[in-house]
């Protein structure tokens, strides 16, 4: 039996001061209007000057959309979806985090479509391709910007919908390190760690591949050394540039493996407690990799070997030991609050731990654990995060 692989991403422009030439590459793509995705502080900081200038440079009118609340939601890709219809844009481009670029995803394929955005959750279930669509990540750490996956929360469930499918992936990626040195410190810890799950989870998935491979542990290797550094001075270029790197790479790993445990189980933090995608995974990654290290003790101790533990000697638990260890000295020393720390109120937060849980299993990223978790053993990794 052949076992074939698929490996899929945009091309992708990186480089410091690459969001420059922006205005040429919506030339490329047909652009005549440009509907911009971003959120209301980054449109008014200087980051965004250039890109504007772009668009001056090449006549391109634009329209923006940048009432965006910090999660991604069903109401605002509508809100969206109805100012771009009425703009009369044929081209979108999604400037920031996570939050702008989902939902510019979001918003793309359901200009070309007819059904509503509740109604692709799962995978494979957008019928056809959407407007076409450039993004440019203004933080290191989410990699929405290569793939094919966007995240929606419908707030009238309290679910955050998960949908894949190849028509999400954008038309280009722009990686401009020079975009994150204004981060606050908090911002850049969150979004870094989010990335590390992101290359820690592809490389124990079970849908774990040659090629995402090599980009996970790549990613590790950036990221444990310059996301401390962009952390503590974050206008340091070279360890921005090279936390961009590893996020990139990152995002093409899970991407094209998917993820885990922790993934499933921040999701419904974040819907139901309103705390920001790479914090909650922040909080969850040590609890979750300590459990799951019985999974697959090998693989984690090619991890910790990775990050540049010393594991000569070790047998793989030993090795995998240390390796989590390490990750969780790193997550103190970026200074992550526990779920109790960000006024979530406990009696409450347990109260809602079944429907997290349920929540978790039905987005299918648990299944991929090297160790698969019982209902009684994720509650208990999430009274451990709080």
């Amino acid at each position: 039996m052949v076992n074939t692989r698929t490996f899929r991403m945009p091309v992708s422009i990186f480089g410091r001061g690459s969001s420059d030439n922006v205005g040429s590459e919506l030339k490329a793509l047909g652009a005549k209007k440009v509907f911009i995705v971003t959120d209301e502080v980054l449109w008014k900081m200087e980051a965004l000057t250039k890109i504007v200038a772009g668009l001056n440079a090449e006549a391109l009118e634009f329209q923006v959309f940048d009432k965006l609340p910090t999660e991604p939601t069903v109401d605002f890709v509508d809100e969206g979806l109805k100012l771009l219809k009425d703009s009369g844009c044929n081209v979108i481009l999604a400037v920031g985090g996570g939050t702008p670029i989902d939902t510019a995803k979001a918003i793309s394929v359901m200009a070309r479509n007819q059904c509503k955005i509740e109604d692709c959750m799962g995978t494979n279930k957008i019928p056809a391709p959407g407007m076409p669509l450039i993004a440019i990540p203004a933080t290191a750490g989410t990699g929405s910007e290569v793939t094919m996956f966007t995240i929606i929360t419908n707030t009238k469930t309290s679910v955050k919908m998960l949908i894949s499918s190849p028509y999400l992936i954008p038309a280009l990626a722009i990686i401009d390190p020079l975009l994150t040195v204004s981060m606050p410190r908090g911002l850049t810890a969150a979004t870094g760690l989010d990335a590390l799950t992101h290359s820690i989870e592809s490389y124990v998935s079970q849908k774990a591949q040659p090629m995402t491979d090599i980009m996970a542990l790549s990613a590790m290797k950036l990221l444990v050394v310059n996301l401390p550094l962009s952390w503590e001075d974050g206008k340091n270029l070279d360890a921005r540039e090279k936390t961009m790197l590893g996020a990139y790479q990152a995002g093409l790993a899970f991407g094209n493996s998917s993820v885990a445990l922790v993934h499933g189980m921040s999701r419904p933090i974040g819907a139901c407690f309103h705390v920001a995608h790479g914090l909650s995974n922040a909080v969850l990654l040590g609890p979750v990799m300590e459990f799951s290290l019985s999974g697959n003790p090998k693989r984690y101790a090619e991890i910790a070997a990775a990050i540049g533990e010393n594991v000569v000697g070790l047998d793989d638990m030993a090795a995998a030991k240390k390796g989590a260890q390490a990750v969780r000295k790193l997550i103190k020393h970026l200074e992550i609050p526990r779920l109790r720390d960000l006024n979530i109120n406990e009696t409450k937060f347990n109260e809602l731990i079944p429907q997290m849980i349920d929540a978790a299993i039905a987005s299918g990223s648990p299944a991929n654990n090297p160790r698969i978790a019982t209902k009684e053993e994720m509650a208990e990794i999430y009274r451990q995060a709080y």
